[in-house]
C-alpha cells in the first residue's frame, strides 16, 4: 500500500524536492500551498518523472487561516482513512517576499514583520498540524517540520530566525505526546540552499561565496539533499529518531 504523505509548500523548492522524493517511491502526495498555477506546475512535473506512482493532489490553501485549514482536513478526511507523513515546508522570510518599504513605518511596521514572519512560519505549520494530527496513522505515522540554520544563529532581521526557532520546543512536546501512538515529530534545518524562492537572485556574488565559505564542505545544499533526509525520516529506519532537529548544513552552523 502506498504511503500517503501531505507536502505543504510543496510547489516549490524544499517541498517540491520532497513531494517528488515521495513520489518516487510510489507514495500518494498531497502538495499544499497557496498558489494554484504553482501547484499546477508542480503535480504536472511530478506527473511527468514518475507516470507508474499514484497522481500527485494538489489542494490550495493559505494555512495561516483556520478556515481553510479544516476545509483540507475535511478533504482529506473524505480521501484518506489516514495518512502516514505530514511535512510542514511551508513558509519564508517576509522581507524576501515584501519591499522593506512595507515596513518601514516604525513600529508599527516592526509589530507587522515580527507578526507575519510568525504567521507564515510558524502558525502556517501549528495550524496544519493541530488539524491533521489524529488521521495521522499509529503506529508509524511521521510528522516533520523544516526549520533554518537561522533558529541557531539568527539571520540579521531577528524574525525569521526567532519564528523558525518557535518550532523546536513545539516539535519536542509533539514527541512527547505522540509517542505513545508510535509517532514520531523531528525538524530539519537546512543552511544555505540553491535553486529555491527563498535565495533565488537575492545573493550578489560576494554573499554566494561568503554561504559557501562557511560550509565545511565548500557547497551549497540543494533540495534533494534536504529532502533526502526529509524522507529517512519518514522511513522505517529512523523509527527510534524522535524530538530531532537535525542541522543540514555542511557543518555552517558551527562555522569554519
Amino acid at each position: 500500500m502506498s504511503q500517503v504523505v501531505v507536502v505543504s509548500g510543496g510547489g516549490t523548492g524544499i517541498g517540491f524536492a520532497t513531494a517528488k522524493y515521495f513520489a518516487g517511491r510510489n507514495g500518494q502526495v498531497v502538495v499544499v500551498g497557496r498558489r494554484s498555477n504553482i501547484l499546477a506546475q508542480a503535480v504536472e512535473e511530478i506527473g511527468r518523472a514518475f507516470p507508474s506512482a499514484p497522481a500527485a493532489i494538489p489542494f490550495t490553501a493559505d494555512l495561516t487561516l483556520p478556515d481553510q485549514v479544516e476545509g483540507l482536513r475535511d478533504t482529506l478526511k473524505e480521501k484518506f482513512d489516514a495518512f502516514d507523513v505530514l511535512v510542514n515546508a511551508a513558509g519564508g522570510h517576509v522581507l524576501r517576499q515584501h519591499p522593506a518599504s512595507a515596513y518601514a513605518d516604525g513600529l508599527a511596521g516592526v509589530a507587522r514583520r515580527w507578526t507575519d514572519n510568525f504567521r507564515l512560519n510558524t502558525l502556517s505549520a501549528v495550524l496544519l498540524t493541530e488539524a491533521l494530527v489524529d488521521q495521522l496513522r499509529a503506529p508509524g505515522g511521521r510528522i516533520i517540520f523544516v526549520s533554518s540554520i537561522a533558529a541557531y544563529r539568527g539571520s540579521g532581521q531577528g524574525c525569521y530566525g526567532a519564528a523558525k526557532a518557535s518550532l523546536h520546543p513545539y516539535c519536542y512536546d509533539l514527541a512527547k505526546a505522540l509517542g505513545p501512538r508510535g509517532i514520531t515529530v523531528n525538524a530539519v534545518a537546512p543552511g544555505y540552499v540553491e535553486d529555491t524562492e527563498f535565495f533565488g537572485a537575492a545573493l550578489s556574488e560576494t554573499q554566494r561565496a561568503g554561504k559557501l565559505a562557511e560550509a565545511m564542505n565548500g557547497r551549497a545544499g540543494t533540495p534533494d539533499d534536504i529532502a533526502n533526509t526529509i524522507g529517512w525520516l519518514a522511513s522505517p529506519d529512523a523509527c527510534h529518531v524522535t524530538a530531532q532537529i537535525l542541522q543540514v548544513n555542511g557543518g555552517a552552523e558551527r562555522g569554519r
